[in-house]
């Protein structure tokens, strides 16, 4: 099979997709600033081999095929499902905070009595923050982390020497407002998805 050599960009693109599997068009030229919507359809068009996409709604996610996969050496196999929405708000974040060279996704912690796989970990400013993202999760499921939160605070200042930010994106204001009250008592910031669009 002859393998397509693809430009500098073209890999820079399936080397962000291997990092965080699933982006919409929006958000591929955010982060490589490609123009217009007919320029950036153009680009990801030329790399369809590479890529497999989603509709949802107006928007069209892009993630690795196969062939991408080869291309970048990525072992990870994305695949459809509620988990994909997930990952766009986390995506998101990362670009609203103007992509943090540290971000790590889905980090497992523990102290020995709690552990808790944090959506992403980064630093800002030269502190820790934790990112959480409320998509489909009920709020009783938000509430059962945010107590295991609580429950490693003091393994986390005895890390850090201070509390890190826990940080949410959620859908509504509605549920802003009822994270807000689980987590007093933790240093918090709570975003909605439309506050970082």
């Amino acid at each position: 099979m002859i393998v397509k050599q693809l430009s500098q960009r073209e890999e820079q693109i399936l080397l962000l997709l291997k990092k965080f599997d699933f982006m919409t068009r929006d958000q591929l030229n955010q982060y490589f600033k490609l123009g217009t919507v007919r320029n950036v359809n153009y680009v990801l068009q030329n790399l369809s081999e590479h890529l497999m996409n989603i509709r949802d709604g107006y928007q069209t996610i892009y993630y690795l095929s196969k062939v991408g996969r080869d291309y970048v050496d990525c072992d990870k196999v994305r695949k459809k499902g509620n988990h994909v929405q997930h990952t766009v708000m986390r995506n998101q974040f990362w670009l609203f905070y103007k992509c943090p060279k540290d971000w790590k996704n889905e980090i497992k912690m523990s102290d020995g009595k709690a552990t808790i796989i944090v959506d992403a970990m980064f630093t800002r400013n030269g502190f820790q923050h934790f990112l959480e993202v409320d998509n489909l999760q009920t709020m009783k499921e938000n509430r059962a982390k945010i107590i295991r939160y609580k429950n490693l605070l003091e393994s986390l200042v005895k890390q850090y020497g201070y509390y890190p930010t826990l940080v949410w994106v959620t859908k509504t204001e509605h549920r802003r407002k009822q994270l807000e009250k689980a987590c007093e008592g933790l240093k918090t910031k709570i975003y909605t998805i439309d506050d970082i669009k």
